[in-house]
């Protein structure tokens, strides 16, 4: 097919640019063809209509505006594209032949730098993962703020838990390593993040450390805390090198490497952080209803940002948490300075973003004014944490330089009411620059002159109705109505003809026009330069103004902390190395938020590594069994992560790492069943504890048979207390109230349980953990609560009698309603038979039975309902 020489132009760039969907500017609109239209069309809720291409032919098209193309590439995104822009990069006025255009970026979900794509108080990685042998490398960088990290890991277990703890919005990675169908599947599942296959030579370790010290121009990057990275170091070459093929050259805000120290801070699984909702709830994905927004009360994106990762990665040395408390303290305690703090934050706006997209170069006026006002507020910041004396608010303070020449030089160059646009003029403040104001003087003038103009050929001419005009086509005209056409001088010169009228000029306008249009055109180019060196001022001092975003973050992430200590009356828990969690009055952070004029009840909690390292929590459906061990979950976490808890006291030992085994879901999808998926959760924290570890355990072996579940339920325990590695401090929620024997025969085991009271058949939830176990599930009094019907819950009540009385056969059971007369009238469950389970008990010696085994003969013999022969 015969194409334009456009179609041709289309074509070619389209080939050379990474697979996306390709904007073509064409005038005022930015055009998509082909396939590419027929993609976007829908999910941009356009037209799809047809274009010739030559010869006849017509492609596919749609168009946006270009003034909303950022909302509209933002839809595209979000739908799972990449969006490749190309720009006219010459006036199609001024252009001989055809335009000029090349492709001046690739957005994708990794590389996002609008605010439609990037959540306010979240961060937005692209990351890369390299391999090397058993070991993986991870990069992650926010080109939104600049931070680059990079740590090797051991396996694909690390390295999973890594990737969901920092939910990358864009994984990259080899495209060999793409192909292997299992890891990429567990890949998903910890992240649902776009994945880019690049080339493996892009992951080859000689040319990855070249690259870097090329980038950052250094010699050597031990500088960084790199020395000794293996795969870590490719994997961050990899997204430079992805960065420069999506068109982002401009990364002067990139300044330095962060080698990632692990060993810092408390592990989080992908499924611990799902479980205690630490940031995302389980029901949506959103934050409502998690200990982010139950925490979160910070008045910059950039401290909501540093307050998310310190949950998501709490600390373990107790040093560093109590230096943390101690600034939380001083400003729980100092509520005007807290206030005044909040005060001047709530004015700062995205500091960490807005100089990212300036040094990225996509930063426009209006970017610079609002880093401007935002440095403008350090000092009144300065002066509201002054009074404090701890020394992580010392820390941050020391963060905050003096930035007001910079501040200075935006407020003096940039207009206050610059429009976004950075071609149309309007930008820069009268007086910033002589040259720029004697242009802006002769176009002003001739304005004048020209309005002038109006007034004299009305009068000269007598036509009232005369007027002077301009447009982008014909310039300056002076339009005539069609029944003054008789009354026009002869040196008017005819341009064009109109429905209404016409429209001339005379030489005088010409000569007018020239100088006013040439002082216009030559004002906006000379602002356009003035704006690139404000600019470059203003990037200059990058590293600066980043330094001053991390101690305002500091400052704010530490006041959201004091503020939800002061609000919801929480204390500072001591935190240290010992192996003790001791919380007096605990409450479940998230849940007394919710209750609506109720009061959670507060529960203690005593666990250590000798007496009380097992917890069996016992007590029917609905009484808070999972609350409490959650709850204890996250007074560790909050504790380590130098929050204040709801707590009246608390002592904890700190954890290495939180294990949870909670709920459990189907995943059909992937083939496993929701008792593996339980399973593999539970395999997982048995081979990965430590003593100084911390396990929540919701119901174990509930996926399968009961003895199954006892089976495997008890033996977990026993693993857990009697290895002298795994002797982790565990809290077991179960309705195997069979294990509740094991506290006879495991001196580090306690029973608890949830107190209720009976009262006329019905039973009332105390809310209250009490030392003992229990026996009683009040299955059917859960189950009248939900709302099951009336006749189910009293046929219930009369099998479980009979169940409990011990009945052999169908006929001694409560015959149904409507239930024919007289026998069965096929074999049914409880038709006596040949029973191999009366066999094997008459073949056992009572004399040699362990409690276990006894135990499990019985619990068969009450499942089984059988009776004797």
């Amino acid at each position: 097919m015969k194409l334009t020489p456009m179609m041709q132009q289309y074509r070619r760039l389209k080939r050379e640019t990474p697979p996306s969907i390709l904007m073509f500017r064409l005038g005022d609109f930015y055009e998509m063809f082909f396939e590419d239209a027929v993609t976007a069309a829908p999910i941009l809720n356009i037209t799809l209509t047809a274009r010739e291409s030559g010869r006849g032919n017509k492609v596919p098209m749609c168009g946006v505006p270009h003034h909303a193309a950022d909302e509209y590439i933002a839809r595209l995104v979000r739908a799972g594209h990449r969006v490749a822009v190309c720009d006219q990069m010459e006036d199609p006025a001024a252009a001989r032949g055809l335009v000029r255009r090349e492709v001046t970026r690739v957005v994708t979900p990794g590389t996002a730098l609008d605010d439609g794509l990037l959540g306010e108080k979240s961060t937005n990685y692209l990351a890369a993962v390299a391999r090397a042998g058993d070991r993986f490398g991870l990069a992650l960088l926010d080109l939104s703020t600049g931070e680059f990290l990079v740590t090797d890991l051991a396996g694909a277990d690390e390295l999973l838990d890594e990737i969901a703890r920092r939910s990358p919005s864009e994984i990259l990675l080899p495209a060999g390593l793409e192909e292997e169908a299992p890891f990429m599947r567990r890949l998903r599942d910890a992240a649902p993040a776009m994945t880019t296959p690049l080339d493996d030579w892009r992951f080859e370790r000689e040319e990855a450390v070249r690259a870097l010290r090329e980038f950052f121009r250094t010699q050597s990057l031990d500088g960084f805390g790199c020395a000794g990275l293996g795969p870590a170091l490719t994997a961050a070459a990899a997204v430079l090198h992805y960065l420069r093929e999506t068109r982002h050259t401009s990364l002067a805000h990139v300044t330095k490497l962060t080698a990632v120290q692990s060993a810092r801070c408390m592990l989080l699984d992908a499924t611990t952080q799902r479980n205690l909702e630490i940031v995302r709830n389980l029901r949506t994905g959103g934050r409502e209803g998690t200990l982010l927004s139950v925490l979160d009360f910070t008045a910059t994106p950039m401290g909501g940002r540093l307050l998310r990762q310190w949950l998501l990665e709490p600390l373990v040395d107790p040093a560093e948490i109590a230096r943390r408390q101690d600034g939380v303290e001083d400003l729980r305690a100092a509520p005007a300075a807290s206030e005044a703090v909040a005060a001047a934050l709530r004015g700062c706006r995205d500091v960490e973003r807005l100089i990212s997209r300036i040094g990225c170069g996509q930063g426009n006026a209006r970017d610079l004014l609002a880093l401007g006002a935002s440095l403008a507020l350090l000092p009144a910041l300065r002066e509201a944490a002054a009074p404090l004396g701890s020394a992580a608010v010392g820390e941050a303070l020391g963060m905050l330089d003096d930035l007001s020449e910079t501040a200075g030089l935006i407020a003096r160059g940039i207009h206050p009411e610059a429009p976004p646009g950075l071609r149309e003029g309007g930008i820069i403040r009268d007086g910033f620059d002589p040259a720029l104001d004697e242009l802006r003087l002769a176009a002003r003038e001739g304005k004048s002159w020209i309005a002038h103009l109006q007034r004299r050929e009305a009068e000269r001419t007598g036509i009232r109705s005369l007027k002077v005009g301009y447009n982008k086509v014909f310039g300056y005209y002076i339009e005539v109505t069609r029944p003054n056409l008789g009354a026009v001088p002869a040196d008017y010169i005819r341009k064009q003809t109109l429905s209404t009228g016409e429209r001339f000029v005379t030489e005088e306008l010409k000569g007018y026009e020239s100088k006013v249009l040439g002082a216009e055109e030559r004002a906006a180019a000379m602002e356009y330069d003035l704006f690139q060196s404000v600019r470059a001022g203003v990037v200059a001092a990058t590293e600066r103004i980043q330094r001053v975003a991390r101690g305002a973050a500091l400052l704010d992430a530490m006041n959201s902390l004091a503020a939800a200590a002061r609000r919801n009356g929480y204390t500072r828990p001591a935190v240290d190395d010992g192996d003790r969690i001791e919380i007096a009055d605990g409450r479940h952070p998230v849940l007394e938020q919710a209750l609506a004029g109720e009061r959670f009840v507060p529960n203690d909690l005593l666990l250590d590594t000798e007496e009380n390292q097992l917890l069996i929590i016992t007590g029917p459906n609905m009484a808070g069994k999972s609350t409490y061990i959650r709850q204890a979950a996250l007074l560790v976490l909050m504790a380590q992560a130098g929050s204040f808890i709801p707590a009246s006291r608390a002592r904890i030992g700190v954890a290495d790492r939180i294990f949870t085994r909670v709920g459990a879901s189907d995943e059909l999808a992937r083939g496993q069943s929701t008792f593996m998926v339980e399973m593999n959760e539970t395999a997982n924290i048995l081979n990965n504890a430590t003593e100084r570890s911390l396990i929540v355990l919701d119901e174990i072996g509930r996926g399968t048979s009961t003895f199954d579940g006892i089976s495997i339920a008890w033996a977990v325990a026993e693993y857990l207390h009697n290895s002298p590695r795994s002797r982790a401090r565990t809290l077991f929620a179960t309705h195997y109230h069979e294990l509740t024997e094991l506290e006879m025969n495991l001196p580090g085991v306690k029973n608890y349980n949830v107190a209720v009271r009976e009262w006329n058949d019905e039973i009332i939830f105390l809310r209250k953990i009490v030392p003992g176990g229990t026996d009683k599930s009040y299955g059917i009094h859960v189950a009248r609560l939900a709302g099951l019907p009336r006749k189910v819950i009293e046929r219930a009540k009369d099998i479980l009698n009979t169940l409990e009385e011990g009945c052999v056969r169908e006929e001694r059971l409560p015959r149904p309603e409507g239930a024919p007369a007289g026998g069965p009238q096929q074999l049914g469950l409880f038709e006596a038979r040949p029973d191999p389970l009366a066999e094997e008990i008459r073949a056992l010696d009572p004399d040699r039975m362990t409690p276990l085994e006894a135990l499990a003969v019985l619990k068969r013999l009450k499942d089984r309902c059988h009776g004797p022969r």
